[in-house]
């Protein structure tokens, strides 16, 4: 652990490129959980990329919105329950996952479902350019609507899952039964929705009793939520932890035989001070804002889409005003460096920005006037830190 954390809290000066901590893909992100689960049941073609993980014969794995690893552990008078299982993550060894750039939940959501990094599933931020349309997607809410199979043609590992006789499903809201991003990244099996935390998390423990091999997925979104509009550390996102802990316990206590609970998060998150230094205005900005045909990604993570033959200019403007405070990279450099995966395949290429600029300090690059809510956002995350970047694993066992 002492190792990964001098990796991520380094700050050398200049930024560059190679300082950045890629996430561990291929050993210890959010993409390795499913395919290493699948594989301890037999699915075929699956790898334990995670080989700290001993397999079980019925695995859930409870996604919990925002709760990076960082949040938890400087939490724990609130979350008693999961604080007690600290030592379990990933498999024993007290270690984070990482979440995988960016640190997002469209981007996280598809990785965990598909097992597969940003760059092969193609949803490699908040909002990316359509190669297609030249418009900006925006992949959680699926705007402007977009065919979901062709944005996202990877089978995900609950439907390989399905396919070689394990009981897969997912338990959650039910708003989310019939959206795209379901579709493209957590479909396969059954999908069962509740309203409720309890009868979400009564019903993950019937459905992993349901087969003698079982994959199933329940999910928790309010600390998020809650971090986004009061700041994480604020009595309401504290009220919503506490929760989320009691969740967790009533599951754990409802395993059937042979069974593995996972405990993770699609992303951490920090709050930013709302003043002028620490969030930089997109829309007030000249030299930021001078041949960008789009801006894209998050306050902590953009894609910075140039108009044609600026893309340089762009480039050495953006290190000169923030090159302090970001990691920028061109986008041959982003995936030179392995931020979206070890490789991109083509019908990706064109939705990473020309530049892409992931936050190191405490600092936002807002756009106030294209993104309102967003702009006024207290928590907030995306990039490489530690608190965006690093999510638990936990793990219980019957």
């Amino acid at each position: 652990m002492t190792q990964l954390h001098t990796a991520w809290d380094q700050h050398p000066e200049p930024l560059t490129v190679a300082s950045a901590p890629a996430p561990e893909y291929g050993s210890g992100s959010l993409a390795d959980l499913l395919p290493t689960l699948a594989a301890g049941l037999g699915v075929p073609d699956m790898s334990a990329a995670i080989t700290e993980l001993t397999p079980a014969d019925r695995n859930c794995v409870f996604l919990i919105d925002g709760l990076g690893w960082e949040q938890l552990r400087a939490h724990p008078e609130d979350a008693p329950f999961m604080t007690s299982l600290l030592a379990t993550s990933r498999g024993g060894t007290g270690r984070p996952l990482t979440a995988g750039y960016p640190a997002t939940t469209a981007t996280s959501l598809a990785s965990v479902g598909t097992g597969l990094p940003p760059g092969a599933h193609g949803l490699p931020g908040y909002t990316v350019r359509n190669p297609d349309t030249g418009e900006l997607m925006n992949q959680l809410r699926w705007q402007p609507w977009t065919p979901p199979g062709p944005w996202q043609p990877y089978p995900t590992v609950f439907q390989l899952a399905h396919a070689a006789g394990v009981h897969a499903a997912q338990v959650s809201s039910p708003t989310f039964e019939n959206t795209p991003l379901t579709k493209v990244a957590l479909s396969g099996g059954t999908f069962l929705g509740r309203l409720s935390g309890e009868d979400r998390v009564d019903l993950a423990a019937e459905q992993l009793a349901a087969g003698d091999r079982s994959l199933v997925y329940t999910y928790f979104a309010e600390v998020d939520g809650a971090g986004h509009r009061f700041g994480v550390d604020s009595d309401t996102w504290r009220g919503q932890l506490m929760y989320a802990d009691r969740l967790v316990q009533r599951l754990a206590e409802q395993l059937p035989p042979r069974s593995a609970l996972y405990i993770t998060a699609d992303h951490g998150m920090i709050d930013v001070p709302f003043d002028e230094q620490h969030r930089i205005d997109f829309d007030e900005d000249w030299e930021l804002s001078a041949g960008v045909a789009l801006l894209g990604g998050e306050g902590r993570a953009r894609h910075v889409y140039a108009v044609p033959g600026a893309a340089n200019d762009v480039l050495t403007c953006w290190r000169e005003v923030l090159g302090e405070q970001f990691w920028v990279a061109s986008r041959d450099e982003a995936i030179a460096a392995g931020w979206f995966g070890p490789h991109i395949d083509e019908r990706v290429y064109g939705r990473i920005g020309d530049v892409v600029a992931a936050a190191r300090d405490d600092v936002l690059l807002i756009a106030s006037e294209r993104e309102p809510k967003e702009s006024a956002m207290v928590g907030n995350h995306g990039s490489m830190t530690p608190a965006e970047q690093l999510v638990p694993l936990l793990e219980v066992r019957s």
